[in-house]
């Protein structure tokens, strides 16, 4: 099973690649990152640990069992208990259960390490595999919206004590 790491700073080189390898798979169930976001990775990897020592966030890559980052799973615009969940999970690992494991830990360290009470996410409906892990973690659809002009649908899980 999938492992999580809090996101540190010498993940970079690993985060940068996978970003880079899975650019184009990402690309065809979420908006894509844009060429600025690749070309300014260092300054925005730095960025995110800021957010995360100021509790603003909590971000973790994903490893698999040879300790290579496979995914990632974050948790961001942490307030009042409450934070949205993301997650990307890479090509060479999907199907095979490790965003809805990858979830299901968030969602554990959530209410046991940030003590956080409740989480929402969104997906576009043409990603039903995003649905689908969202529902085995015991989210509930709460409303739709649009995503980068995707029709898409907002996910709450209100106990994280379940």
């Amino acid at each position: 099973m999938p492992t999580l790491e809090r996101l540190r700073a010498d993940h970079a080189d690993a985060l940068l690649a996978f970003e880079r390898a899975n650019r184009a798979y990402f690309a065809r169930s979420v908006p894509d990152r844009g060429d600025a976001y690749f070309a300014g990775f260092p300054a925005r990897h730095q960025a995110l640990l800021a957010e995360q020592d100021a509790g603003l966030c909590h971000f973790h890559v994903v490893l698999d069992e040879a300790g290579e980052l496979i995914g990632r799973v974050n948790l961001v615009d942490v307030a009042d208990g409450q934070a949205e969940l993301g997650y990307r999970i890479g090509e060479s690992a999907a199907g095979r259960g490790v965003a809805t494991a990858s979830v299901r830990e968030l969602c554990r360290l959530a209410a046991t390490t940030y003590g956080l009470v409740s989480l929402t996410a969104v997906t576009t409906l043409d990603n039903p595999a995003s649905r689908t892990v969202l529902r085995r973690n015991g989210f509930t659809a709460a409303g739709s919206l649009t995503i980068d002009g995707r029709p898409g649908i907002r996910y709450r899980r209100a106990s994280l004590a379940d």
